[in-house]
C-alpha cells in the first residue's frame, strides 16, 4: 500500500486556527488571497499522500459563519474565452461553477469582481448575465503604471475608482478560476476603501506551494517548480525574511519582486506595513503536518516525472517548445528522478521491446507492476485495465473476462457501421462490455468489483494515449504517463 506522508487532519485543524489567529491580529477583519485550488487540489494530494483533494475547502468549512467569498476574473480572460485546462470550460463558467459549488457547501458568496475592465464586450455580457442571475458585481479599472506607480495607484484616480464591494464577515477569501486575475489588487483596492471607510481590516495570502519551511530544493517545493514551467515561476530564499529574522524560508520569485511595492502600498494605505517578508504575508501550515518525509519525496519525484512525459508530450503536438523540457530536464537531475527509477515506465518499455507491439504497465498497491500490449481486439491501455483488474481480484491471467465473441462484434460495429478505422476497444468501451459481461458471469463482476483500488495507481505507455483512454483512467483516480511518440503516424488523433 503506499504510504501516507500528510496527516490531513492536523492540516485542517491547525490551519483554520492559524487564519483565525490572523484575523485577531488586525482587528477582525481579513482579506485572504487565496492561490491556488479550493477545489479538487490534485497536485497537492498527488504529492503529498494523504492531502485530501478538498481539504482547503473543508478547512474553510470549519470557518462557515465567518466566510465570505469574493469571486475575481479578468475581463481580458472573458474577451479571450480563456479555458480552464483541467475541466475544459471557459472561466466565466467556471466562476458560476464556483459559486454552486461555494452555495452547496454552506459558504456566502459577496459577489464577483471583474478587475481589468475596459468596456469589453464579451465582460459587458458576463455582467448582464450575473445581473440576471442575481449575483452581484462589480467592476475594477486598469491602473496606469501598476504595480510600480504607488503614488497614483492608492489614490482616487487608482484603486478609488474601483466599485467598492461592501463585506459582512470578518474573513473574506478572495478567489479564482485562474491565475493573474487580479486577486490581489482585488484585495488591495478593498483595503483602501475600507480605510477611508474607517474599517480596520488586513491582507494575508494562502498559497500551498511553495512550502515556506521546506529546503529550496526539497522534491516537494521542487515539484511545484515543475507544475509552473510553463509560467516561468522560481522557488528562491526569501531574502527579505532572512535579513529581517536570520531564518531561511522558501517563497517564489513573483511574491519576492513585489514585495517592495506591496510594503510601500501597505504603508500608504495602512501607515505602517504589518509584514516584513512575503512568508510573512502566508499562512500556509501544509509543511508542518508532513508526517512521513520520505514518502512525500518519493510521490514529489515520482510527480516531476509525469510533468516531464507531459511535456514532452505537448512538445510533440506543438503545445510546448524546448525550453520547457529542458527546465523540467533540470529539475529531475536536481532531485534526482530518472525514468529508470519507476516500475512502469522501465517494465512497459521492456514489454514493448519484447513484443514489438506499443505496450502499457501499472504499478498496483501492493507495489506488483503488471503489463499489456496492443492485440487485435484491444488497444495497451484497455489490456493493461483488464490485466490490473485480475491481478487485484486474485482471478488467473489466462482467463478471459470478456469472450472473443463479445468483442468482435464491437469491433465490427466500429469500423463497418460507425466509420471508425480504429477496431480496437478503448479502455471505456471495455469496461461497458466488462460491466455486461458481469451480469452472467460471476468473474467478470469480481473483476469489476476491484475498480476503486485503482485510484492514484501510476500507469505509463510506450505511444501517445487517446484522449478518451486518458481522460478514462484520470477519472479512475490513476496518474498516466507517456513516451513522446504516436502508435500510427498521423496528423490528426482523437
Amino acid at each position: 500500500m503506499a504510504r501516507i506522508g500528510f496527516d490531513n487532519q492536523k492540516y485542517i485543524e491547525m490551519q483554520s486556527a492559524h487564519i483565525r489567529d490572523r484575523i485577531a491580529q488586525f482587528g477582525g477583519k481579513l482579506y485572504l488571497e487565496f492561490g491556488g485550488k479550493l477545489f479538487d487540489d490534485y497536485h497537492a494530494s498527488r504529492v503529498l499522500p494523504g492531502f485530501e483533494p478538498d481539504s482547503k475547502i473543508r478547512m474553510l468549512q470549519t470557518l462557515r459563519d465567518d466566510v465570505e467569498v469574493l469571486l475575481v476574473i479578468n475581463a481580458s480572460d472573458i474577451e479571450k474565452n480563456k479555458v480552464r485546462g483541467d475541466l475544459g470550460i471557459p472561466y466565466e463558467d467556471d466562476v458560476l461553477r464556483l459559486i454552486d459549488s461555494f452555495r452547496g457547501l454552506g459558504l456566502y458568496v459577496g459577489g464577483v469582481v471583474v478587475t481589468q475592465y475596459d468596456g469589453q464586450s464579451a465582460a459587458d455580457a458576463f455582467l448582464k448575465r450575473l445581473t440576471a442571475l442575481g449575483i452581484p458585481n462589480y467592476r475594477h479599472y486598469p491602473i496606469a503604471g501598476y504595480p510600480h506607480n504607488v503614488d497614483f495607484i492608492v489614490s482616487d484616480e487608482g484603486f478609488g475608482k474601483n466599485d467598492y464591494v461592501e463585506t459582512t464577515r470578518p474573513l473574506v477569501v478572495v478567489t479564482a478560476p485562474g491565475p493573474g486575475s487580479g486577486k490581489m489588487a482585488t484585495c488591495l483596492s478593498q483595503l483602501y476603501h475600507d480605510h477611508k471607510r474607517g474599517i480596520q481590516a488586513g491582507y494575508a495570502k494562502f498559497e500551498t506551494f511553495p512550502i515556506w519551511n521546506l529546503p529550496l530544493k526539497h522534491p516537494v517545493n521542487l515539484a511545484y517548480e515543475a507544475a509552473t514551467a510553463d509560467l516561468n515561476d522560481v522557488n528562491m530564499i526569501d531574502p527579505f525574511h532572512l535579513e529581517a529574522y536570520g531564518v531561511t524560508t522558501v517563497n517564489y520569485n513573483r511574491d519576492v519582486e513585489i514585495f517592495p511595492v506591496l510594503r510601500t502600498t501597505f504603508e500608504m494605505i495602512l501607515g505602517t506595513c504589518p509584514y516584513k517578508s512575503p512568508t510573512d504575508m502566508g499562512v500556509n501550515m501544509a509543511g508542518n503536518c508532513i508526517i512521513d518525509d520520505a514518502a512525500c519525496c518519493d510521490a514529489s519525484r515520482r510527480e516531476i516525472l509525469r510533468r516531464y512525459y507531459t511535456a514532452q508530450k505537448d512538445k510533440l503536438q506543438g503545445r510546448a517548445d524546448e525550453e520547457l523540457v529542458y527546465k523540467l530536464e533540470l529539475l529531475m537531475k536536481q532531485a534526482g528522478v530518472t525514468p529508470d527509477s519507476f516500475p512502469a515506465v522501465a517494465a512497459a518499455l521492456r514489454r514493448e521491446k519484447e513484443t514489438g507491439a506499443p505496450a502499457g504497465a501499472m504499478e498496483l498497491p501492493d507495489g506488483t507492476v503488471v503489463t499489456g500490449k496492443t492485440s487485435d481486439l484491444l488497444g495497451a491501455s484497455a489490456a493493461v485495465l483488464l490485466n490490473a483488474l485480475k491481478y487485484l481480484g486474485g482471478i488467473s491471467p489466462s482467463l478471459d473476462l470478456i469472450s472473443a465473441q463479445v468483442l468482435e462484434p464491437i469491433c465490427r460495429l466500429k469500423t463497418e457501421c460507425l466509420g471508425g478505422t480504429n477496431p480496437r476497444l478503448h479502455s471505456d468501451e471495455v469496461l461497458i462490455a466488462l460491466c455486461i459481461s458481469a451480469v452472467t458471469n460471476p468473474i467478470a463482476a469480481r473483476a469489476q468489483a476491484q475498480l476503486s483500488k485503482l485510484q492514484g495507481c501510476d500507469a505509463h505507455f510506450t505511444v501517445v494515449l487517446s484522449e478518451v483512454d486518458e481522460t478514462l483512467y484520470r477519472r479512475l483516480g490513476m496518474h498516466v504517463s507517456c513516451e513522446p511518440k504516436y502508435e500510427r503516424k498521423r496528423l490528426y488523433f482523437k
